[in-house]
Parts: structure tokens; sequence; C-alpha cells
């Protein structure tokens, strides 16, 4: 089982900076991502649209023998991870718990602030998650639209980012907050831009980062790494024609993507 894939997937490219920070950690790992682009966005969608389809792609990954399942995408991790659980016979992991645990391992003040999409934030995942964990800390929380289409751009260190980074986390810092969880995949790309907005006292949670400690801890916990050495091979798959997500993912994924192969989920429930 060791030598077995890590499934991941996400709505589009997002996921690609889980990949990234995951390939980082475990460089000897084999993965398999699926982008969903064919029906991105998922916050848009109801609850029960995304547990569907969420289940759907689980069943793509498990046919191809991955041995852990990462969900990639702040909306699915939110409405489908449960479903997931339950249904799978490997670990599940999604990006929102981590990011959590870190936020509240690391602030000071006990004010932590999280941004993302406009559906992340409705939510209320990150608030829930870091409320669970312990009730005593505050939560602000920040809807933050224009970063996705910036990052997808290649907009993340010019003055229209910084004009909305400023725009969007003017306040934060006044309300005490120590601590922002970046809740959305797509927003490690602005990083640096947030970082300079917020001031260097202020300690950023890339929810990417944390997630792929998290899945290091559960592999090697159940003695599922590859031996140190080996050399991963990284598949991609799209619901869509990939030309898009090729020239976005190069961008995030920072590097080049290889080929990427357009797959019907459909014809997928077909296959034994």
């Amino acid at each position: 089982m060791p030598w077995k894939a890590i499934g991941i997937f996400d709505s589009g490219v997002g996921g690609l900076t889980v990949l990234k920070e995951i390939i980082k950690v475990l460089p000897q790992e084999d993965t398999i991502y699926l982008g969903d682009t064919a029906r991105v966005p998922y916050g848009t969608k109801s609850p029960e649209t995304v547990i569907r389809y969420s289940l759907e792609i689980a069943s793509f990954l498990v046919k191809r023998d991955i041995k852990l399942l990462v969900v990639a995408c702040n909306t699915a991790s939110a409405a489908s991870l449960e479903a997931l659980t339950e249904r799978l016979p490997i670990p599940v992991v999604g990006v929102i718990e981590p990011g959590a645990r870190r936020a509240v391992a690391t602030t000071r003040t006990g004010k932590v602030g999280v941004i993302g999409t406009e559906g992340t934030i409705r939510s209320s995942a990150y608030a829930k998650a870091i409320k669970r964990l312990n009730p005593e800390v505050e939560v602000i929380t920040r809807a933050c639209p224009l970063f996705v289409p910036l990052a997808e751009e290649g907009w993340t260190d010019n003055e229209v980012a910084r004009l909305s980074a400023r725009t969007y986390l003017a306040g934060l810092r006044e309300q005490g907050v120590d601590t922002i969880v970046l809740g959305c995949t797509h927003y490690p790309l602005l990083k640096r831009v947030i970082g300079e907005t917020v001031g260097e006292d202020v300690r950023l949670v890339d929810s990417a980062e944390e997630t792929a400690r998290t899945v290091a801890d559960i592999l090697r916990s159940r003695g599922l790494l590859r031996p140190e050495g080996e050399q991963g091979n990284h598949h991609f798959f799209v619901t869509d024609v990939p030309a898009g997500f090729i020239r976005v993912g190069n961008r995030f994924i920072g590097g080049r993507l290889g080929d990427v192969y357009q797959v019907s989920l459909d014809a997928e429930k077909e296959r034994p």
C-alpha cells in the first residue's frame, strides 16, 4: 500500500497550491490530481450538489488505487468531508481543519482573522472549526472575492493587488488580529501582498502548507510513506478542455504540469 498514490481534488486550479506543498514535503510520493473544471465554481452550488460531485470524484480517484484522499477545496471540505470519511476505506483530509488548528496554536491575542471567498466565509466553516478547538478564540472574517481572479490572471504583485488587499484587509489589525488564515487555495499566490498589507507582526497561516503537513503525519503514522529517495510521479485530470487549466496551473504549481487529460465522470460511473 505505501506504493499507492495520494489522490487530490478541487473544483479547479486552486488545489494545485496544496499539491505543490505536498510535493515539497513528500517528494517521493506519486499523486493523482483531478480538477472539476467543467463544474467550477462549487461555492455557488448547494451542499447536496457539492457532496454528490465530491463522491463522484472520490470514486474516480479510488478506482485509481489511491491510499489517501485530499479534498483541496474549501467548499467541498466544508460540505462533503463527513460523507467522504463515512464512505471511503482510506483516510480523507480537508483543508479547513489543518488551517484552523495552526491558527489556534499560533494566536497570542486570541483574535484570528479568516479571509476567503464569499462562499467559504458564508459557510462559517473556519470559524466553526476554530471554535471547536478553542471556544475562547474570537474569529473575524473577511470575504476577498477579487483575490481569485487576480491569482488566476497572475496579478499578484502589482498595484491592483495591493489596492485590493488594502480595501479588503483594512481594519483587521486595528481589531487586534495577530493571525490570519488564508482560507482559499488561491490566496498563497498573494501571500506577499497580503503580508505587506497587514504587517510583519501578523502571522499568515497557509492552509495548503498545513494540509501537506497533516498528510505527511497521517501517512507516517500508518506506515504508508514511500521510501525517501524515491521520485514521485504526478498525473493530472480535468473534466473540461485542459488548455485554460494548463495555462493557469503552470503558474500555480511553479513549473510545468506536463500532460493533463480530460475525463468524463459520467463515463467513469460505468467503469468497474
